[in-house]
């Protein structure tokens, strides 16, 4: 059941409800072709960016400091700037707000290389929903999308983080969390698969898919992202499998504030 409250997950929650990003992971362990976090700019809003990375202390005060200024906010996620499952740091950050604020939702961002293994430590550490990014579900695809899985560029590689995205989904919805599908949409090199992924998705038993234009960066600074004709033609062939949330805003690791009215950034 897709929660009623979460901005992230829910179109008429998007418009009422605030979430903040608690950027207190900055390592990856994989490298995504599209992914630059070199930079950052209070006008620029994307994954990957933050003005600091901040310690889980920190990071309980910023979300006492949150709810004193708007008692709207009903979630707290952790979505990088790297990735969440990479850092110990996040299950710290977790464990303090869910002793301090147990009627807050709990929500993580993660690529799934590792999610099955982490799975108990968030169920203990209280997170109820969760994103992650699918992008491909081919191998070769992959290839394309990824830099390196685990430090490696090879196939094995790549088909091993596939068949870890497949049992973390798996178990993760399995054990009661309510899952989203991110699929950042690269015209070219993934928009014949959005349809297979969807299936995949819905049988995994993800709730709600994401489609996310690209952001030409990086490997991908001299592609075109996807027009927004395009962009509607998958988000109705996906929907047949799953459903779609169309207000994503592809905030950044620190974003505060309701999301479809504001992106707060730097005021805590």
């Amino acid at each position: 059941m897709i929660p009623a409250e979460h901005p992230c997950f829910s179109a008429q929650a998007h418009f009422r409800y605030g979430r903040i990003h608690l950027p207190v992971a900055p390592r990856c362990n994989i490298r995504c072709g599209y992914c630059d976090r070199r930079y950052d700019c209070a006008n620029e809003s994307r994954p990957g960016v933050t003005s600091e990375v901040i310690s889980p202390e920190a990071a309980l005060d910023r979300v006492e400091r949150a709810l004193r200024l708007d008692s709207r906010l009903r979630v707290v996620g952790v979505a990088g700037p790297g990735e969440p499952l990479a850092n110990p740091a996040t299950l710290e950050t977790l464990r303090l707000i869910h002793s301090r604020f147990p009627g807050l939702l709990l929500c993580l961002s993660t690529n799934g290389l590792v999610l099955s293994d982490a799975l108990p430590e968030l169920l203990d550490c209280g997170v109820s929903t969760l994103t992650v990014t699918v992008n491909t579900r081919s191998v070769v695809c992959a290839g394309h999308v990824y830099r390196t899985v685990g430090g490696s560029a090879d196939a094995g590689a790549m088909a091993a983080f596939l068949s870890a995205q497949q049992e973390g989904v798996a178990k993760a919805a399995e054990a009661g969390l309510t899952v989203k599908i991110n699929t950042v949409v690269i015209p070219g090199v993934n928009t014949g698969e959005i349809e297979e992924i969807a299936c995949w998705a819905a049988r995994a038993g993800a709730a709600v898919m994401n489609l996310m234009p690209l952001i030409p960066q990086a490997g991908f600074r001299d592609n075109e992202p996807p027009s927004q004709a395009l962009l509607d033609a998958l988000r109705a062939r996906a929907r047949v499998h799953i459903p779609q949330f169309t207000h994503c805003r592809q905030c950044r690791a620190d974003a505060v504030g309701v999301p479809g009215e504001m992106n707060c950034i730097g005021c805590l």
